[in-house]
Parts: structure tokens; C-alpha cells; sequence
């Protein structure tokens, strides 16, 4: 498959939150992109931006609220910060689909599932009734449903969560769009359901040469799951490269602490490793390297902020931290 143009491209991308007498700076030079096909993920703890990186790239944050303040972003060679509505009326669903953490609300409680999924179906491809629904039949039978008949005849809150998982990725399958993004999609569910839904996400994935943007907070779930990861904090990305090398040789202490932070890594009986402290204030962040409060490698150097940057000459593997440069020029 050719690389030439990524479905996702976000380069140096800063957006800010105005608020009363400051503003929350949620992105600060994000660099991220993801080729045709591709699993990428965006993992980091809550404030870490990798949400609202998710919902800017689909233009969902609501007007207004946000000033970008540098950088583009584009999809399938689309600028999409100045695209207007009618045109993002189209790309969204048809082009890019998205899934997100809890499908009870982003599903209409008042309407069958049936009902929903022929609208957006007949909304995008423009066919009868009765493909429609023919088509709907075969998604939710993809999906490893066995009675999609029933699930039609449904009201959402009829349905477990990981069954109105399975129908939001059936209906972001729908229009069979190049890119899906999944904002923490199985967080609402329990474990053993959470495999299964990301095995049914994977294998529709690499059927329909879909690339897909994982957004988590769980690292386990990217090393079972993902091609390459994206590791973000305040809104930035620390760590970047193909998923075996991070989980691996963790450069950035941020990304060991979110590593020896998982049960495996820890003999039974003893306490789970956490990373001290807490993720600073987006309105008010340091000058320098924003982790150096909570990291225990911290110099004089951290002062100033470090810039991503290749490791051996890797364009795919980088780190935004002084600690490896510091090692490799001794």
C-alpha cells in the first residue's frame, strides 16, 4: 500500500481554550499522522489533549470555543480547520467516522436502532429503503450479532453496552469512510467485552482497509491493538514510534511511568507503580519540559522545553526529552 498521502495529517497544531483573564493552552505543537490502513494510537492521561485532538480533527468542538493559534490540520488532502459546515456535513460519516466512549449518548433513546441506521445510510449512499435495510442486516451481522432483526427492532436502552458498542461501529462502518476515530470506545465496557469489540474493530479494519485513531488511556490496549503510538502529555506529543519499540525501550520517563504503571509489570501481592503528582495547570504551564515536576531524572536542562526528536536518526521513533540526548552524547 502507498504512503503518499496520509488520511490524517496534524502538523505543529496549537489550539487554546479562551477563558476569563487566561486561556487553557489544551494543544501545544501536535505533530501526528496516520497512513491509509494503519492503527495508530494516541495514548496519555486525562488532560492530555489526545481528546480534543480527536473531536478538532472531525471539527467538533463547538465554534467559537477554541482559537488555533498555529499549525493545520488535514484529512485525505482536505484542509479541515477552514472547510466549511456543508462540506464537513459530507466528510463526516462518508470520509471519517467516529465512535465514542459511551453509546448511550450518542444514539437517539426516543428512536429504534433500525430507524437510525437507514437514515444515515440512505443519507450518505443515496439508495432505496430496502438496501438500506439489507445493508444494515449485513453490518449488524458482521458485527457477530446474531439476531440483527431483533437489534433493528430495538430501542437503545433495550440493548447492553457492548451490544450498542457493536452497533456504533456498525454504523460507523456503514458508509465505509478511510479513517475511523475511537475516543476511549470500550472504556463504558467490561474486560472480556472489551476484547471482543476491539477484535471485531481490528478485523472489519484490515477487511475494509480502513486506518484507524485510537484515542485511550490504557497502554495494554494499545500494545494488544495498535501499529504505531503517539504518546501525549499537556498537550503534546512525548514519545512516538511503532508500538513494539515504546512498550519495549521506553524513551520518556512519562511513557515508562504510564508502562510500569500496568498490573503485568508488577510481582502479585505488590503495590501498582504510579506516577507522582499530577498533570499542571493548562493555563498556567512551565516555560520548560512540562513532566520535569513529576520526573525523577530531572536537571538543570529540563528548564528549557526539548523538542520531539528523531532517535538514531529515526523519523519514526522520537522522544521530546533531554535524558536520551543527554546519554547519547556521553
Amino acid at each position: 500500500m502507498t504512503h503518499s498521502q496520509p488520511v490524517l495529517a496534524i502538523d505543529n497544531l496549537s489550539l487554546e481554550f479562551p477563558a476569563y483573564k487566561s486561556s487553557v493552552k489544551a494543544l501545544n505543537g501536535v505533530s501526528l499522522h496516520v497512513n491509509p490502513g494503519e492503527i495508530v494510537g494516541v495514548v496519555g492521561e486525562s488532560g492530555s489533549g489526545k481528546s480534543v485532538t480527536a473531536m478538532l480533527s472531525m471539527r467538533l468542538l463547538p465554534e467559537r470555543s477554541y482559537r488555533i493559534t498555529s499549525g493545520s490540520l488535514s484529512m485525505l488532502g482536505r484542509d479541515m480547520l477552514k472547510a466549511p459546515e456543508k462540506d464537513l456535513l459530507k466528510i463526516r460519516g462518508r470520509d471519517a467516522a467516529m465512535i465514542f466512549q459511551e453509546p448511550m449518548t450518542a444514539l437517539n433513546p426516543t428512536r429504534r436502532i433500525g430507524r437510525q441506521m437507514l437514515d444515515v445510510i440512505i443519507h450518505h449512499q443515496k439508495i432505496s429503503t430496502s438496501a438500506a435495510h439489507a445493508k444494515a442486516v449485513a453490518l449488524l451481522r458482521d458485527m457477530h450479532i446474531a439476531s440483527p432483526e431483533q437489534v433493528l427492532e430495538s430501542y437503545p436502552f433495550e440493548l447492553s453496552g457492548g451490544m450498542r458498542q457493536r452497533v456504533m461501529i456498525a454504523l460507523a462502518f456503514s458508509c465505509e469512510p478511510q479513517l475511523l476515530i475511537a475516543d476511549e470506545p470500550t472504556t463504558a465496557l467490561d474486560v472480556t467485552v472489551q476484547r471482543q469489540v476491539l477484535l471485531l474493530l481490528r478485523e472489519k479494519a484490515r477487511q475494509k482497509g480502513t486506518a484507524i485513531l485510537l484515542i485511550t488511556h490504557d497502554m495494554a490496549l494499545v500494545s494488544q491493538f495498535c501499529d504505531r503510538v503517539y504518546v501525549m502529555y499537556t498537550g503534546a506529543v512525548v514519545e512516538q514510534g511503532l508500538t513494539a519499540d515504546v512498550m519495549s525501550h521506553p524513551q520518556h520517563p512519562y511513557t515508562r511511568g504510564l508502562l510500569s504503571g500496568l498490573p503485568e509489570m508488577v510481582e502479585p501481592g505488590q503495590p501498582l507503580l504510579t506516577i507522582p503528582g499530577q498533570v499542571p495547570n493548562l493555563a498556567r504551564l512551565p516555560t520548560g519540559c512540562t513532566f520535569a515536576e513529576r520526573c525523577v531524572h530531572a536537571m538543570p536542562v529540563c528548564g528549557e522545553r526539548p523538542v520531539l526528536t528523531a532517535i538514531n536518526r529515526d523519523e519514526q521513533r522520537k522522544t521530546a526529552c533531554w535524558l536520551p540526548q543527554q546519554e547519547l552524547s556521553q
